[in-house]
Order: C-alpha cells, then structure tokens, then sequence
C-alpha cells in the first residue's frame, strides 16, 4: 500500500459538483403472433419497461471497475460522473482513510457498503518522535463500533498510530465472523488481554501482526488461547514488539499445528535455543524474525551452534530476516545457510560490527532491502556496496542519536552506495557529517531513486570539506532523481535549497524538515512550486506567518501541514482557518516546550469533510 497515490479529497465523497445523471423510463410496444398478423390492441399486444440507462451502464461498471485495485485510478472514476461515482462505490472492497479525522466513520460506511478490508492512519509521523503531547486522539473506538452494523463480512483491518482499546479488540472479535486479518502498526492503548481475544475469537484468523506497537503486559497468556484443536489458518504471526514474556510451550504449539505458517517474528523473550526448536517446527517458513538471538542463561555458547547451522540449512524457502536483539555475534554464522536467498535483512537491532558484517553480507547477493546500525561505519557500507548490486532500499539508523555524537557513517559510506548499489530506490541515512560531494554523486549514479532521507542529527551541520551549506547536494537531488516523491532535508540549508525544491520536485509527495531554511521564503518556493504535495513535515525552522499564508491555494490539495518550534504566531493560524472553512487549524500546546513569547507551539492543519473534531482534549485548540 501506497502512501498516498492521489490528491483528491478524501474518499471524494463530496459530490456537489457533480451533476445528476437524468433517469428516463422507456414504455416499447411489441407483438406477438404469426404470420403476418397485424399488430393491434388486445391481449396478444405486450407492454414491458426497458432498463434504465444508467442502470444498463452500471451493471457493465460494475463488471469492469472489481478489475480496478489502484485507489487513484478509482478516485478518478468515481469523478466522472454521478453513475460512475454510485458504481465505484459499490465495487469497491478496500477502503483506506489516510487521515481518521477527514471523514466521520458514518458517511464512509455510509457510502461504501461493500467493504471487507479497511485501512486507517491516526497521528502524524512526528508523533513517533515525542513531538506530540499523548492522549491527542486518533481513537479506533467510534471506527470499529460503526464498522461492527456496517461491515458484517470484514475480513481485515490495517491500523497506523491509531489508539485503540480493549474493548475495541473485543468488539472487533465478536462482530466479524470471517474476519482473518489484524494489522498494528504504531498503535498504543491496548494489552495482552485484548490480543487473547482476537486469538480466541478469531477462528479463522490468517494475520496477526504488531508492529512497533506499545503492548502493555496484563498478564495474560494471550499465545494460550489461541485455538488448542486442530490446524489453525495463521498465515503471518509478528510479535517482536511485545515486551513481556510469553509461553513458550504454548507458542511451540501453535507453531507446529500452522503448517500455512510463512512469517513469524519473535520478541527478545525468546532464546536462541528456543529459535531453533520452532525452526524445526517450521520449515516452510518464508519470513522469520530471530527474537533474542543470544543464549539461554546457564547454556554454554557452543552447544546449539550446530543445529542452528542445521535449522537454517533446512529452511531453504527464507528470503526475509530481522530480528537479533541482543545479538551474540558467535552465532551469525549459523544464517550462512540462507544468505545466497535472502532478499530482505534487518539489522536494526544488531550492534555489530564491519568485521562481523562481513561474515554474512558477502554471501547476500540477491539482496534488495537492507536495514543496519550505523555501528557497521563506512567499512561496512562499503562491503554492502561491493556485493548488493541489486540493492532498492536501504537503512542506516544511529545507534547512539545524541546530537553531539561522532556518528560512525558518513558522506565516504554515502558515496560507496552510489557507486555500487546503482538500482537503489529508497535510502535512509543517519550521520553527523555530509558532503554535498557524495550526495551529489548519489543523484547522478542513482536516478531511479524515489525516497531521498538524509538525516544530518547535528543542528546546521555544514559541508564537512567545504564549510558550505548543502544547497547544492539537494539541488541535485532533486533535479537528477526524475521519479522522487519523498524527501527529507537537513543540515545547513539556506533558501537556495527550497528554490530548487520547488523548481525541480515536481513529483515530491512528502516533505521533511528539520533546522533548515533562513527566512519565509523558503517555505514559499516549496508551497508554490511543488504541486503534487501532499505531506509536509517541518520541525524547528524559521518559518512564519507570511510562509504559511503562501500556501493557501494549495492546502485543500494537501493531506497535512505538521509545523511544530517554527515562528508562527495564533493571528496568522486564526487567518487560514477564516479562509480556509474545510480545513482543520488545530493549535497544540505541549507543555514540553519552553515559551519565551507567544509562537505556537506545534501547528497540525489537515483537510475534512466533517469539520472540527468533537475529541479534541483541552491542550488542543481548534482556530474557527
């Protein structure tokens, strides 16, 4: 699923200007008989109403649009007219809310009926990173208690960042009799008792994935209740966010008695020993998520090495691993077996080092999705760069954030990527020091790049050689990466930079800011010049109200507007919101901030059809 693959307004639900399409009733006259009888009143003469047009029209619709998966090319038939706007929603069986808050729950059921999958992001991205106050809403409450009488053949609910409760999984469990798919991602507000009742509620359950989510321990067996008789359906089982411990035993079980089982990602909770006795119960897996990967207290080290070796050499159908939290690097040989498949490897968690990356990434030539610690320096990138030729993303995440760090990667890891992985797509790269050099390169030897994420995590870090600002790095991004929709900036960056942004990314979706920028200007060229924007993220950065008001032609076109530490003052919020009615100007207090004068703390703008929302807790105000 596409971040967003459309500008117009959510769900296009609003049809106002969209004329009605005219229903005219046809009376024909037609004759039975033989011969040449002539036709004449009496009982052999027979009257019948032909179809309506349009409902001819829809029933050849309705054969073509169950053809159409892509939500843009959806949207824009439903915009065609009043026919295709009727018959678009009747076929469509995946509804995804990109915000929860731009429509109500009523007017989405209301006007999709037949619905078996549904998808909702909640809070803004920066919420991930402590910048926004907890309890602001995003409650999955009043969307599961609308889908339970709306939706009785719902088969999947995917959720992002949304805040959803016991009752909430309770209600899920007992309203849906077919339902095989539960999704987590970010989420909060729930513990292990309300995934027991999924397990136990849920017979056909296919999905059940947590990720990155906040899992309270309620002390219940939740792996327990999963159905004890019987294979199960489970197709996919993540739990490596989980921090409590589970049953062990019954997880062996239920391992063993899900031979459809594919992905299975363990928590820390889970040894090394463990590991290889549901390796051996799972050979088919394809997608596996290692737990701890270190050794049960009071074993020696040496014991399991071999029948790790074994395990792994045993499932040859692996492409995908992640997972080694508090990783004992001995045992990384043991994977040997399956790195030569591999396509997509985790290492976000391991703190480990180039030597002991060497050992496994030189067999992994087929691997196209790499995420690592930075603890792996330059000389680890380089080895990454000399044998992942057909590398499309990459990660490289700090293992120590602080700003003052000497970070371990820098421009000499970037520019060795360029050079060697050339089909990339996708990078995020955390680092204290970068030259325009390397990211320049990287535009020039990775064209096909979509996703351009550099993280400079000191404030106004110049060009490390030059001393200049990194305008020029960016520029080139921006004009040599011709397929780019997102791109996040950071570093000394002045307003050359978003003059390039908005001249060249035309294409950008998404945008990231952090300490970047000198005046308004700045945020103008990019409102002004980027006109499929749809995201826009900015932290820290000397834009006010001017900048903001030179955006007012394009935020209905937009998803949100995050500006939070930025020099906007409540007259010019109050200012958008009178001009803009559909909008919802939300004003954020967060009392982690210092006030030195009256600037707004965070600004959070986002387009709705519903108007402001009724759950806005008190630290929230809403401009009207």
């Amino acid at each position: 699923m596409s971040e967003d693959d459309d500008r117009s307004p959510p769900l296009d639900l609003r049809r106002a200007d969209i004329a009605e399409s005219s229903n005219k009733t046809r009376n024909c006259t037609g004759v039975s008989g033989s011969g040449g009888s002539v036709p004449g009143p009496g009982p052999s003469s027979m009257e019948f109403q032909a179809p309506y047009p349009d409902q001819v029209l829809e029933n050849v619709l309705e054969n073509v649009l169950q053809f159409l998966s892509s939500r843009r090319d959806r949207n824009a038939a439903s915009l065609v007219c009043r026919s295709w706007w009727r018959v678009e929603a009747l076929t469509r069986s995946d509804l995804f809310i990109g915000n929860c808050y731009s429509v109500s729950p009523r007017r989405a059921t209301a006007r999709f009926t037949r619905v078996r999958s549904v998808s909702i992001k909640g809070r803004p991205r920066f919420a991930d990173f402590n910048l926004m106050p907890p309890d602001w809403g995003a409650h999955f409450a009043p969307w599961v208690t609308a889908m339970a009488s709306a939706y009785p053949w719902l088969e999947k609910v995917y959720l992002k960042r949304m805040s959803v409760t016991y009752d909430d999984l309770a209600l899920l469990a007992e309203s849906f009799p077919s339902f095989k798919e539960l999704v987590l991602v970010c989420c909060d507000g729930f513990g292990t008792s309300g995934l027991a009742v999924i397990a136990s509620k849920c017979r056909q359950l296919k999905v059940l994935d947590l990720i990155e989510s906040e899992v309270t321990d309620d002390e219940v067996d939740w792996i327990a209740f999963f159905p004890e008789s019987g294979a199960t359906c489970l197709e996919s089982l993540i739990f490596d966010c989980v921090e409590c411990p589970i049953n062990f035993d019954a997880l062996e079980r239920l391992v063993a008695r899900s031979p459809s089982l594919k992905k299975l990602r363990l928590n820390r909770f889970v040894s090394i020993g463990q590991l290889y006795l549901l390796m051996v119960r799972s050979p088919q897996l394809t997608h596996l998520g290692t737990g701890s990967f270190s050794a049960t207290e009071g074993m020696a080290q040496g014991e399991q090495e071999p029948e790790l070796f074994t395990a792994f050499a045993a499932c040859r159908s692996l492409v995908c691993l992640s997972g080694f939290r508090e990783i004992l690097p001995d045992y990384l040989p043991d994977i040997s077996p399956v790195c030569a498949n591999l396509t997509s490897l985790n290492f976000s968690y391991a703190h480990i080092n180039a030597d002991q990356l060497k050992l496994v990434i030189f067999q992994c030539h087929k691997l196209q999705i790499f995420w690592v610690l930075d603890s792996i320096c330059d000389e680890g990138l380089q080895a990454v760069a000399s044998t992942c030729k057909d590398l499309r993303e990459l990660r490289v995440f700090p293992f120590d954030a602080r700003e003052d760090n000497e970070g371990p990667v820098s421009d000499l890891g970037l520019q060795a990527i360029s050079e060697g992985c050339r089909k990339l797509q996708s990078i995020l790269y955390f680092c204290q020091h970068m030259t325009n050099a390397a990211v320049i390169a990287m535009s020039r030897n990775c064209p096909d790049l979509e996703v351009f994420r550099l993280c400079i995590m000191g404030r106004h870090r110049p060009d490390r050689v030059t001393n200049e600002p990194m305008d020029e790095g960016f520029g080139a991004i921006v004009m040599n990466c011709k397929k780019l929709t997102r791109l996040a900036v950071s570093g000394l960056l002045t307003d050359r930079a978003f003059s390039y942004i908005g001249k060249y990314g035309k294409l950008v979706r998404t945008l990231s800011v952090a300490f970047a920028g000198d005046s308004d200007m700045g945020l103008k060229y990019v409102l002004e010049g980027c006109p499929r924007l749809q995201k826009l993220e900015i932290r820290d950065s000397p834009f006010g109200d001017a900048a903001l008001r030179s955006g007012l032609h394009h935020y209905y076109n937009m998803r949100f507007l995050w500006m939070s530490s930025c020099r906007l003052f409540p007259q010019g919020c109050q200012e958008i919101a009178r001009a803009l009615p559909r909008l919802v100007v939300e004003v954020i207090r967060d009392d982690a901030i210092e006030h030195t004068d009256e600037t707004v703390d965070i600004l959070y703008m986002y387009r709705s059809l519903e108007g402001p929302r009724d759950d806005a807790p008190g630290f929230v105000t809403i401009m009207q």
